[in-house]
């Protein structure tokens, strides 16, 4: 018996061709085993050619009784006339309405038609019971895909709820978001360029998320973890026994990214004598796993991240140019903290929050003279660096007194403002000038606690005034929440 189609097993069956699945017979030669070898020469059929080949296609029976005199039927003629085959019977396999395959006999007898109709029940009941046999093997290939599924995403699952959402309402940012919406709902291929730290992975997540491709998986790649040994394993997957330690067959990232988004971080890492591999998969979705023939297709979206310059990597010839195009079909240029710094604030106060509540601790107070200090720092480490100085400052919180440990503001650049407010200055203000600022001042903190004056989380707190003189200020202002 003689099967079509894919299998999920070590020795799948390339296209066009019928796979041996069951053999038995007996030579008239004692000494010689019984036909039950499925890897010989016989394992594998080109599906039109020959006897099974033509059953296969057509999905007719072939009934031949006179084999001695009918050599062209024969794929070797010898072997017939050594093992005195007179006749051959053969049904297609189908299964509701799908031609699975063939069911073949020869014979040392001459058969008549009755057999052939014989053969047609012993063929339906062998169709449908290989019907079944299918549908669990791809049963339990989804359910191993699954796992192996689950097994890369844990982690980055983990990662997500630690990140959040994009946070942030600066004029910088709003452009990112902007480019994130026109080109989320394409499969155009993103390069996401930056500095370590600014967020490139949460950027890539929203893309894949706003995307058709959401209901799948995005799997990450680390591009600088991967050795050069096993790049080909890591990004095609291999089959057992392929190199030393490849105990079982495993899917390679691309293989799991399957319907959904591969993000390549760090892609400038990749070696250059490498990067023809990543490019051919990349342009013609076909690759091949480590120790196999057969090819297989995928269907992935490419997001791509680097803290390099690889337009300039490509023109001096350290990274490829022909991939470097691919992959800057659309590039997004992630912000860095310096370029927002009106979204410290807001990132600050999340970070707090946050570790605050798995600290299960109170959250600190977080007032204007942080803000202030937060602004004026450099962030060489970008948002990163961001949430791990608030996570510290909540573990070093005592009563709810907050505490920043950052570089002495003597040693740091000039204090940072918005673009929008004329880029970096570092003019020192007069007192008639500072007396000027302080309706505007005071009114952002007022927004900021929900116009509460006194109180705790008050205005009155935030600004380290006393609620009494701050209300008599507020009132002698003519401040309110219409204004």
């Amino acid at each position: 018996m003689v099967e079509q189609g894919e299998s999920c097993d070590d020795d799948p069956t390339p296209t066009g061709y019928l796979r041996l699945t069951a053999s038995d017979g007996q030579s008239l030669n004692p000494e010689l085993p019984r036909w039950r070898n499925l890897k010989g020469s016989y394992s594998r059929f080109p599906i039109g050619e020959r006897k099974v080949g033509q059953i296969a296609a057509s999905g007719k029976p072939i009934f031949l009784t006179n084999l001695e005199n009918e050599g062209a039927w024969m794929r070797d003629p010898e072997w017939g006339r050594r093992e005195h085959i007179l006749s051959f019977a053969g049904q297609p396999l189908i299964f509701r309405g799908e031609i699975l395959g063939a069911l073949a006999l020869f014979s040392r007898a001459i058969l008549s038609v009755e057999a052939l109709e014989v053969l047609r029940t012993f063929a339906d009941h062998a169709a449908a019971a290989y019907a079944n046999a299918r549908a669990f093997e791809e049963i339990d290939c989804l359910r191993k895909q699954l796992e192996l599924e689950i097994e890369y995403l844990r982690e980055e699952v983990m990662e997500v709820h630690a990140h959040g959402e994009i946070l942030g309402e600066s004029s910088a940012l709003s452009k990112v978001l902007r480019q994130i919406d026109l080109v989320a709902e394409t499969d155009s291929t993103v390069l996401i360029e930056g500095e370590s730290g600014t967020g490139k992975e949460l950027i890539a997540r929203a893309i894949h998320e706003r995307s058709e491709r959401a209901d799948r998986p995005m799997i990450k790649v680390n591009c600088a973890s991967i050795s050069k040994d096993l790049f080909e394993s890591e990004f095609f997957g291999h089959v057992k026994g392929s190199f030393t330690g490849a105990i079982k067959d495993r899917s390679g990232r691309f293989e799991l990214a399957d319907g959904g988004t591969l993000f390549l971080d760090e892609v400038g890492e990749i070696p250059i004598e490498l990067q023809g591999k990543l490019l051919r998969v990349i342009q013609e979705g076909e690759l091949e796993r480590v120790g196999e023939e057969s090819t297989r297709t995928v269907d992935v979206r490419i997001i791509a991240a680097t803290n390099r310059d690889l337009k300039k990597a490509a023109s001096d010839g350290a990274f490829r140019q022909d991939l470097y195009f691919r992959l800057s079909v659309f590039p997004i240029e992630s912000p860095t903290l310096r370029e927002r710094p009106e979204d410290i604030p807001l990132l600050a106060r999340q970070f707090l929050q946050r570790a605050a509540e798995r600290f299960q601790m109170p959250m600190p107070l977080l007032k204007q003279r942080h803000v202030m200090q937060l602004q004026h720092y450099a962030w060489p480490g970008n948002v990163r660096e961001l949430q791990n100085v608030m996570e510290r400052a909540a573990i070093t919180a005592r009563n709810g007194a907050l505490t920043l440990d950052l570089p002495r503001s003597d040693n740091l650049p000039q204090p940072l403002h918005s673009k929008a407010d004329g880029g970096i200055e570092s003019k020192i203000l007069t007192y008639p000038e500072l007396k000027e600022l302080e309706p505007e001042n005071l009114k952002k903190a007022l927004e900021q606690t929900g116009w509460k004056v006194s109180g705790n989380g008050g205005a009155a707190e935030m600004l380290e005034a006393n609620p009494t003189t701050l209300a008599s200020r507020i009132k002698r202002l003519d401040l309110s929440k219409r204004a």
